[in-house]
Order: C-alpha cells, then structure tokens, then sequence
C-alpha cells in the first residue's frame, strides 16, 4: 500500500492507531510474521491511547489471524531540506542523509526506534511497517552541494536507518543520491546491513576509483536463525559476507560493524566473525555496545523473553553491568563502549582479534579535492 500524506496528517494517524496495545496475559496477543517486535506501544508524546478488547474474540480464528498480519505501508516525506548535520563526539562523521524513515529490517535492538515517535507512529510495529520515504532526496541533495558555502565533506548514509532496507529496491532514492554524488564527486560512507548495496556495484566502482566512497557492513551474528529473528527483514550474514567479498574485489573499501554487541548473546562471535570479514576482504572493523535507550527497551526486552527465555536473565544482567547497572548510559565516551569489567574485556577481545587479522588499520582517506558544484536542473548556468 502506498499513501501520500503530509506533515499535518500526522495527528490525525496518531488519533486512529491499528490495535495501539501492549496486550494483556489473557488477550489474543499479535504475531506478526517477520517482524522485529511484536508490540505496538503507545507513543510517548501522546497522553490518549486506545486498547481495544480482544476478550470476546478469543476464539475467533479470522481475527486473530488478521492480527498476525501487518503490511508495509509507505507514506511521501515532504522534508524540505536532506542532510542533517550532528555534533556528537561519539560519531566519527559530522553530515549524514537517510533517505527514508523507519525501516523493515525491524531489528529488535535498533536505536533509531524513538525517532518515530516525532512523526506520530510508535517505536514498535509502526517503525518497521509505517515507512516515510523522501522521494526529492536526491534532488535536494543537488541543491545542497550546490550551495557556494558548501566545503567538500564526507556525508554518510546513512546514519539513522538503513539507505538499503526493503524500501529501496522499488523507490531507488539511494541510488538516484549516489548518481548526484558521483556527477558532483561527493565523498560518500555508507553504512548498511543488506546486500542490495551490490545492485549499485557499477557506482560504487566509479566512485572508489576517485577515493570517493567507503562501505560499512554491520555484521552482528554468523548464526542464521539467530539473525532472522533478531533482524528479521535483513540479508543473511552469508549474504554480508559475499557483499563484503564482492565489493572488496571491485577495489571499494570496505569496514564491518559489529554492531551492536550483545553481551550474553553474540559477544562469543567475536573472533569468528572478525575472521570470517578479513577472509573475505574487509580491511577495518569497529563495534558498538548494546544500549536501550527510551522506546528500544521495551521492544528488545520483549524480543529477548520470546526468543530467548532461558538466557533471558542472564543476558539482561549482563547488559545491565555494562552500563553501570542501567540499561542506558547517556554520557559520552561511554554510551557506544559501555563501562565495567564486562566492557573491558570485550573491548579487549575485540581489540586482539581485530589485531589478529590485521583489521586495526584505517580505510584510505577521502579525496575531497575532487569535488565540483553539480549541475543545475534549472537551466542556470554558474557564474563560478
């Protein structure tokens, strides 16, 4: 289903939620097949919430099986403006683009979850199937370099959500900011945990032959069943590993993201995943800790006792001793590394492993000499 919508209609969506409830013990409770989370919270912002009553309809099959389906519904972002700009000392890139908003790889842990709520939707189900697409990315990507203030930087994409989710493959917003990229010779990173980025191989090429591009993969498990229920809608980790190989045989640098690191449940995969990347050619890694900040609490914590539940208490113990006995630490320098014993020595095996196979170096540096203004779509020429 696609929908057009614009920014004022959002308070009429919120008003009308589908099933907008955390349900109770003796209620049908939806199941929705491929998704990350099966809940649908309240919004934070909101201060009205409807729970319907399910309790009538306990036996009522129809139902309950319309409540295991949930499509992806798509909605036209009329943002104005398309590259944001952070000044986090935790991010190592300061312009990012995310062309689309929500995502459906519906990872359980995802930290952009509480980004939703600004539009109106929950951090739950409505991240993965209620999906803002931004249509003129690439045209106001264009009018943004062209800017004369403009000096050459790196812009990632994409640091929110991923430039390569399910999304992309029917609306190619991605593709379209890589070719304005590529025509102004725009340094480009792209983070990303779908092997779609493949589809933009001849791009990508082109760009990493003028140092203008790097690719991170985030890779956090080799265990299949375990990625397709934690990410459910994303590429295998085989498929990772033959983007890894296939984009590093093309010449184009390429980082893996473990990210994040899930103490308990994935953090034994660090040396087996560090060896499978640099096999297949990855030249850096780097990690990130678990962290479960507002809305991404209640949504992992319900992935874990589902999916998990003899470790379930374990692990959330140990995610507790990483951020000093919370489940989120805010502070600088700690939220992505965590603090405690526990953080020390998966820092340091992450650290020897990373060493071990030679992924502790730096990708080649960006070449921001190359850039040139794009042209203009109007018809005007430049005066300089």
């Amino acid at each position: 289903m696609y929908t057009a919508i614009d920014s004022a209609a959002f308070a009429t969506l919120s008003l009308f939620p589908c099933r907008e409830v955390v349900m109770s013990p003796d209620q049908p409770k939806p199941n929705p097949k491929g998704r990350g989370s099966h809940l649908r919270l309240p919004n934070r912002f909101e201060t009205v919430r409807t729970e319907p009553d399910f309790e009538q309809c306990v036996y009522d099959e129809e139902l309950l099986a319309e409540l295991d389906h949930c499509e992806t519904e798509y909605f036209a972002d009329q943002s104005q403006t398309v590259v944001s700009e952070n000044d986090s000392p935790d991010i190592s890139f300061r312009y990012s683009l995310n062309p689309y908003r929500g995502c459906a790889h519906g990872c359980s842990y995802c930290y952009a979850r509480p980004t939703h709520e600004y539009l109106g939707f929950n951090a739950a189900l409505d991240f993965e199937t209620r999906i803002m697409v931004k249509h003129e990315a690439a045209a106001l990507l264009r009018t943004f370099l062209s800017r004369p203030k403009w000096v050459p930087e790196t812009i990632v994409m994409s640091g929110v959500t991923d430039c390569y989710q399910p999304a992309e493959r029917r609306f190619r917003i991605t593709r379209q900011c890589l070719e304005v990229a590529l025509e102004a010779r725009q340094a480009i990173g792209i983070i990303t945990k779908n092997a779609l980025v493949l589809r933009d191989l001849d791009l990508l090429r082109e760009m990493a032959s003028m140092d203008l591009v790097h690719v991170s993969i985030s890779i956090t498990t080799l265990d299949a069943d375990l990625a397709h229920t934690m990410e459910p809608r994303t590429s295998t980790p085989a498929a990772r590993l033959r983007a890894i190989r296939e984009l590093s045989e093309a010449g184009i640098p390429v980082r893996v993201m473990a990210a994040p690191i899930i103490p308990g449940l994935n953090d034994r995969e660090i040396p087996a995943i560090l060896e499978a990347v640099a096999a297949a050619g990855a030249r850096a890694a780097s990690y990130t800790l678990l962290r479960l900040p507002l809305t991404v609490k209640p949504v992992f914590l319900e992935w874990l006792e589902r999916t998990q539940p003899l470790a379930r208490e374990r692990i959330e113990g140990l995610i507790l001793a990483t951020h000093g006995g919370k489940y989120n630490n805010s502070k600088f320098g700690e939220r992505m590394r965590g603090a405690g014993e526990i953080a020390k020595q998966i820092s340091k095996i992450f650290r020897v492993f990373k060493a071990k196979h030679h992924l502790d170096g730096d990708l080649p540096a960006y070449n921001h000499a190359a850039f040139r203004p794009p042209r203009s779509t109007s018809g005007q020429m430049r005066l300089f």
